[in-house]
């Protein structure tokens, strides 16, 4: 009697119940508030759209910041951390040593990493402490030093918190962790969104040539970033064996793709919480009656989405990491090495040191334009400046926000592609023993 087929999604399945769970505990924690603060206030401050200085931070959080919630530093301490530990371990001689030294050494970096993000989540949770109790949100009833040390504390669990919960989704769930937290905290406002933006439209708030003009940018913004996210640059690789007989007609099949947006949403993410820490760190300063206490006020009100110091800086610092980034992650010369080894050349270039310039020549030019592509998509909200409502309608379908969403969505799929690929190669492979080699072993 033949034995009943295994179900091949059931692991697939599994994985998919994990994150829908995981990411119904995290909405959950997203409402639940820092234990003293005065809610309505801080809810008031965010629908009277003066708020624009943590827009992007709590875009993040999914509106975790606007609801005073425990959770509201998001995953931004850790993924500034991850990012900087990544780099210097590239930089850094003793933490270069422990990359190398392979599954060892990146828990010891994982530690540090962990550690790093404490750190951070400390500042930041105690510089939104101090910013609401200066703005007079907190409770009369409580102290300001009990509120101080007990918000700050809960803010950084909080973070603890969602750095454990994006690992574990990395494990038993679908995608990257904290990647597919970040699209939650971006997709849970998009329906409330679109029904702004419709309603407006309605009401008359704003005319309907803007609002068409508002839904060409959305719709043209997602069109380019799936064209260039897909896009490839595809350099052909040559082997010595190919010039043989028959196996020569295989060579113009044999290429090096490279994408033309080698980071991702790795500067973006990472300049965003960087302007968000930075903000964090002169916030601090706010209080200070002094000349200097006002410069760095002033500062901290220059970056607020849609000036232009934001603008500048935050352009800046996308092209900035996205090369420093490719450069670290992209080793050329181990490429190149490693083309040599398997006897494939590039046609015109010499194996070694010529291919590995020639490579570094082409990753330049593209990470180049996937800079500069990436810019110009985050900072076009800004740079459109139509007014505050409409702008933060933008704000959300427009820019960072819609960049990771399309870029995390697609690499969940194709995740759930190449699982359900895999399994049904298992599949076959199982078939095939069964009718051929396996029958004959079990006879």
């Amino acid at each position: 009697m033949a034995k009943p087929v295994a179900n091949p999604y059931k692991e697939l399945t599994s994985r998919f119940i994990f994150l829908v769970v995981a990411l119904i505990i995290y909405r959950v924690g997203a409402h639940i508030p820092v234990p003293g603060v005065n809610l309505a206030m801080i809810r008031d401050m965010f629908d009277s759209g003066n708020s624009s200085l943590f827009q992007l931070f709590n875009m993040f959080s999914g509106g975790a910041l606007s609801n005073a919630s425990l959770l509201a530093l998001g995953v931004a301490p850790y993924i500034t951390a991850s990012i900087v530990m990544q780099l210097l371990s590239h930089m850094y001689p003793p933490l270069k040593e422990l990359r190398q030294q392979g599954s060892t050494g990146q828990k010891k970096i994982t530690q540090y990493t962990r550690f790093f993000a404490l750190f951070l989540g400390l500042i930041q949770g105690f510089a939104i402490s101090r910013a609401v109790l200066a703005q007079g949100m907190v409770l009369p009833t409580v102290p300001a030093a009990q509120f101080l040390l007990v918000a700050t504390i809960g803010l950084a669990t909080g973070a603890l918190f969602m750095m454990w919960l994006g690992e574990q989704i990395t494990e038993r769930g679908i995608g990257n962790g904290i990647s597919m937290l970040i699209f939650a905290g971006i997709a849970v406002n998009m329906p409330s969104g679109i029904y702004n933006l419709f309603n407006q439209a309605k009401v008359g708030e704003i005319g309907y040539g803007k609002f068409f003009l508002i839904l060409l940018v959305i719709v043209a913004l997602f069109a380019l970033i799936v064209f260039v996210e897909r896009a490839q640059r595809r350099i052909a690789i040559h082997y010595a064996r190919q010039q043989h007989g028959a196996s020569r007609g295989m060579t113009d099949r044999q290429h090096l793709p490279l994408k033309i947006n080698m980071a991702g949403v790795i500067p973006a993410i990472f300049a965003s919480a960087i302007i968000t820490l930075l903000v964090s760190a002169l916030s601090l300063f706010s209080g200070m009656n002094n000349a200097f206490g006002r410069y760095m006020s002033d500062l901290g009100n220059g970056l607020n989405p849609g000036g232009w110091l934001y603008i500048a800086a935050f352009a800046l610092l996308i092209i900035l990491f996205a090369f420093f980034y490719t450069s670290m992650m992209f080793e050329n010369r181990e490429l190149a090495d490693n083309l040599k080894r398997s006897n494939a050349f590039i046609q015109g270039f010499r194996p070694g040191k010529q291919t590995a310039d020639y490579l570094d020549m082409v990753q330049e030019r593209l990470t180049l334009v996937g800079a500069l592509y990436v810019a110009f998509v985050c900072i076009l909200p800004s740079l459109m400046n139509i007014g505050s409502t409409s702008g933060q309608i933008l704000f959300l379908f427009g820019g960072t926000s819609l960049l990771i969403a399309v870029v995390v969505a697609m690499d969940f799929m194709s995740q759930v592609q190449s699982h359900i690929m895999s399994k049904q190669y298992e599949s076959l492979m199982k078939k095939a023993n069964l009718s051929g080699f396996g029958g004959q072993y079990h006879r």
